[in-house]
Protein backbone atom coordinates (compact mmCIF):
# COMPACT_ATOMS: atom_id res chain seq x y z
CA UNK A 1 0.00 0.00 0.00
CA UNK A 2 1.13 3.52 -0.70
CA UNK A 3 3.13 2.53 -3.80
CA UNK A 4 0.64 3.84 -6.36
CA UNK A 5 -1.87 2.63 -8.93
CA UNK A 6 -1.86 -1.13 -9.48
CA UNK A 7 -1.84 -2.75 -12.91
CA UNK A 8 -2.44 -6.44 -13.50
CA UNK A 9 -1.39 -8.05 -16.79
CA UNK A 10 -3.48 -11.20 -16.42
CA UNK A 11 -6.78 -11.87 -14.67
CA UNK A 12 -9.26 -14.70 -14.71
CA UNK A 13 -9.42 -18.40 -13.98
CA UNK A 14 -9.45 -21.83 -15.59
CA UNK A 15 -6.54 -21.39 -17.96
CA UNK A 16 -7.53 -18.99 -20.74
CA UNK A 17 -11.29 -19.22 -20.26
CA UNK A 18 -12.95 -15.97 -19.13
CA UNK A 19 -9.60 -14.21 -18.91
CA UNK A 20 -7.59 -11.39 -20.34
CA UNK A 21 -3.83 -11.27 -20.85
CA UNK A 22 -2.23 -8.00 -21.95
CA UNK A 23 0.54 -8.24 -24.53
CA UNK A 24 4.05 -6.92 -23.80
CA UNK A 25 3.79 -4.03 -26.26
CA UNK A 26 0.62 -2.70 -24.61
CA UNK A 27 2.14 -2.97 -21.15
CA UNK A 28 5.23 -1.09 -22.36
CA UNK A 29 3.00 1.68 -23.72
CA UNK A 30 1.10 1.98 -20.44
CA UNK A 31 4.33 2.02 -18.42
CA UNK A 32 5.81 4.68 -20.71
CA UNK A 33 2.76 6.91 -20.23
CA UNK A 34 2.96 6.56 -16.45
CA UNK A 35 6.69 7.20 -16.39
CA UNK A 36 6.42 10.29 -18.62
CA UNK A 37 3.79 11.73 -16.28
CA UNK A 38 5.63 10.65 -13.10
CA UNK A 39 2.75 8.43 -11.95
CA UNK A 40 3.62 5.96 -9.20
CA UNK A 41 2.43 2.47 -10.11
CA UNK A 42 2.98 -1.15 -9.16
CA UNK A 43 2.18 -4.52 -10.68
CA UNK A 44 0.05 -7.23 -9.14
CA UNK A 45 -1.31 -10.70 -9.78
CA UNK A 46 -4.80 -11.94 -9.04
CA UNK A 47 -5.37 -15.53 -8.06
CA UNK A 48 -3.52 -18.72 -8.91
CA UNK A 49 -3.83 -20.74 -12.10
CA UNK A 50 -7.01 -22.87 -12.09
CA UNK A 51 -8.12 -21.39 -8.78
CA UNK A 52 -9.16 -17.94 -9.95
CA UNK A 53 -9.82 -15.03 -7.72
CA UNK A 54 -10.12 -11.45 -8.79
CA UNK A 55 -10.95 -10.03 -12.12
CA UNK A 56 -13.15 -7.48 -13.75
CA UNK A 57 -15.07 -7.11 -16.97
CA UNK A 58 -11.89 -6.57 -18.97
CA UNK A 59 -12.07 -10.11 -20.34
CA UNK A 60 -15.34 -9.19 -22.05
CA UNK A 61 -13.82 -6.27 -23.95
CA UNK A 62 -10.80 -8.44 -24.77
CA UNK A 63 -13.17 -10.79 -26.59
CA UNK A 64 -13.70 -7.98 -29.12
CA UNK A 65 -9.98 -7.62 -29.79
CA UNK A 66 -9.34 -4.61 -27.55
CA UNK A 67 -6.02 -4.23 -25.76
CA UNK A 68 -6.94 -4.23 -22.08
CA UNK A 69 -5.23 -4.27 -18.72
CA UNK A 70 -6.76 -4.24 -15.25
CA UNK A 71 -5.85 -1.33 -13.04
CA UNK A 72 -7.06 0.13 -9.81
CA UNK A 73 -6.39 1.12 -6.25
CA UNK A 74 -4.97 -1.65 -4.04
CA UNK A 75 -7.46 -2.62 -1.32
CA UNK A 76 -6.91 -4.70 1.79
CA UNK A 77 -9.91 -6.82 2.81
CA UNK A 78 -11.91 -6.14 -0.35
CA UNK A 79 -15.63 -6.94 0.05
CA UNK A 80 -15.24 -7.16 3.82
CA UNK A 81 -17.03 -4.94 6.36
CA UNK A 82 -13.83 -2.88 6.74
CA UNK A 83 -11.75 -2.13 3.63
CA UNK A 84 -8.46 -0.23 3.75
CA UNK A 85 -6.84 1.84 1.00
CA UNK A 86 -4.08 4.42 0.89
CA UNK A 87 -4.89 8.02 0.01
CA UNK A 88 -1.65 8.13 -1.95
CA UNK A 89 -2.80 5.18 -4.10
CA UNK A 90 -6.17 6.82 -4.76
CA UNK A 91 -4.42 10.04 -5.82
CA UNK A 92 -1.97 8.20 -8.10
CA UNK A 93 -4.87 6.28 -9.68
CA UNK A 94 -6.53 9.60 -10.54
CA UNK A 95 -3.28 10.91 -12.02
CA UNK A 96 -2.68 7.66 -13.93
CA UNK A 97 -6.13 7.63 -15.48
CA UNK A 98 -5.78 11.29 -16.50
CA UNK A 99 -2.39 10.61 -18.09
CA UNK A 100 -3.75 7.60 -19.97
CA UNK A 101 -6.74 9.54 -21.31
CA UNK A 102 -4.51 12.42 -22.45
CA UNK A 103 -2.09 10.11 -24.28
CA UNK A 104 -4.41 7.40 -25.60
Amino acid sequence: MGKGLTISKYTGARGKRSTNDANAEYIARIRRIFEQHDVAFQTAELGRVDVGGGGTISYITALYGMDVIDSGVPVLNMHAPMEVTSKADVYEAKRGYQAFLMEA
